[in-house]
């Protein structure tokens, strides 16, 4: 097991420089971003040449990376050109999106797995026909509309939540956005676990369990259960960082100053520094959420090794 972990920190290390330098390409091929800071009027050439060397735009994007790189493991990701340090930035986005992303992610494993066990074990009754229905509706509605439909339901009509998060961003204000976050997700993993469970009842081992006498609820617990997950916890591995940097939608409509606002803010704003700062820090997250459900295969299923 440690020699497979250390090769695959070591595999990541080619596959974080590549996707760094992808999305550093990318973003520098935006547009200018120091036209963007002289407003509606252009910049006096003196002026914008100076603030290229100052912010390092006049040298050539290989040296530009570089120095980017270099910055990165020390811990410096940079200045915005409003002159605020990206870790600042990220300091106050990270935690409130971590928050928003945990709860989003509970929803998931608790409703999401709870109602594919459920229609899993009952295929074909009326309460999988009526759970498969509905979360094809959830699919089917953009994330926006969701959103703003509880929020004027639940918010505004009701008075049940506050229309909006306060900056603090507590668990208790992200319980509507964190679910609102996690619909399409929650409406995938259920879908999900209930195929895996249909297929796997009807494999050898789960009759031999129930041959033997087992309690129903050791055997989908135990047996069951734990061999269906491998599918789901790879869709819910993949989706955390999905969730974190995707939550654009979401934290624009109740107010979220997150990692998605602050995305936001830097695209529309062409600060290349602030965009690719956080999109590495991303791209790092999932890779490690990549490894951490390769490592949760083996205790799903002991058959399972790493050398």
């Amino acid at each position: 097991m440690g020699r497979y972990v250390i090769r695959r920190l070591l595999q990541m290390i080619p596959v974080f420089i590549g996707a760094t330098l992808l999305i550093f390409l990318m973003v520098n091929v935006m547009g200018d971003p120091i036209a963007g800071l002289c407003g509606d009027r252009q910049c006096d050439p003196a002026t914008a040449t100076q603030l290229r060397r100052e912010f390092g735009l006049d040298k050539p994007v290989w040296q530009q990376y570089a120095t980017y790189m270099g910055n990165v493991f020390t811990g410096d990701f940079g200045t915005a050109f409003n002159g605020q340090e990206v870790t600042e930035l990220m300091s106050g986005a990270f935690p409130v999106t971590v928050r928003l992303t945990v709860v989003a992610v509970l929803f998931e494993v608790v409703i999401g797995i709870t109602l594919g066990v459920v229609t899993g074990l009952r295929r074909g009754r009326p309460v999988d026909t009526g759970v498969l229905l509905v979360t094809l509706v959830v699919i089917s509605v953009p994330t926006f509309v969701t959103g703003l439909l509880l929020q004027l339901l639940l918010g505004v009509k009701w008075a049940w939540i506050s229309p909006s998060v306060s900056s603090e961003a507590p668990f208790g204000e992200l319980i509507v956005p964190g679910l609102v976050l996690a619909s399409v997700s929650l409406a995938y993993v259920t879908r999900l676990t209930r195929t895996s469970i249909a297929e796997n009842r009807r494999a050898d081992y789960v009759r031999t369990a129930v041959a033997k006498g087992l309690p129903r609820r050791r055997v989908v617990t135990r047996h069951l259960l734990r061999n269906s997950l491998i599918p789901v916890i790879t869709f819910i591995g993949t989706d955390i960082g999905a969730l974190m940097g995707g939550a654009i939608v979401t934290e624009r409509i109740f107010n979220i100053h997150g990692v998605g606002f602050q995305l936001y803010q830097g695209i529309l704003r062409q600060n290349t520094q602030t965009v690719v700062g956080f999109v590495t820090v991303l791209v790092l997250v999932f890779l490690v959420a990549n490894l951490l459900v390769d490592l949760l295969y083996a205790v799903l299923d002991p058959r399972i090794r790493y050398a």
